[in-house]
């Protein structure tokens, strides 16, 4: 490269840079805010209630509108069931005797399939995501930005050829 063209060349990388950060900054922060379950968040106690009546409906195959299928949780939530339904109730590992509650710590990031006698389909899914922390918004910002500057640096040098300084007189300086 000729040595006329070198500092133009690191300039405009480093424009680029800068706006590639900029850009993926915006971009994956719409991609967080985004998801369809939050997991920007603390951990939290979550109530899931039984209502009275589950057991008959779950015997006749009828769906419970009050029982999710599915669950998203953050590392360190805790899962309260309460059962509001004359009869006993499992969870997974939890046995849950009528009229009264139990609780499951979500301490370990993993999609699970539970045992789940107060759901029609018989099991419940739950997923336990590790919480999105400003280190993890970082740590894709820093993978992303340099790889998207050099692909943009390259295109415009495509686009933009660097052209070499010229004098006065419209010779090469």
């Amino acid at each position: 490269m000729d040595r006329t063209l070198f500092r133009p060349a690191i300039l405009r990388l480093l424009m680029i840079l800068a706006f590639s950060s900029i850009a993926v900054l915006a971009l994956s922060e719409l991609a967080f805010r985004l998801q369809p379950f939050n997991v920007d968040r603390g951990a939290q106690t979550i109530e899931l209630t039984i209502p009275a009546g589950t057991a008959e409906k779950v015997a006749a195959g009828e769906p419970v509108p009050a029982i999710p299928t599915e669950m998203v949780f953050v590392l360190g939530d805790v899962l309260v069931v309460n059962n509001q339904d004359d009869v006993p109730h499992e969870l997974g590992p939890l046995f849950v005797p009528a009229g009264s509650s139990a609780s499951l710590p979500m301490d370990r990031a993993d999609n699970f399939a539970l045992n789940c006698s107060f759901s029609a389909s018989n099991y419940l899914g739950l997923e336990v995501k590790a919480p999105t922390t400003w280190r993890t918004r970082l740590t894709g910002v820093l993978f992303a930005a340099p790889a998207t500057a050099v692909m943009l640096f390259l295109y415009s040098l495509i686009v933009w050829p660097l052209q070499p300084a010229t004098d006065d007189s419209g010779d090469p300086a």
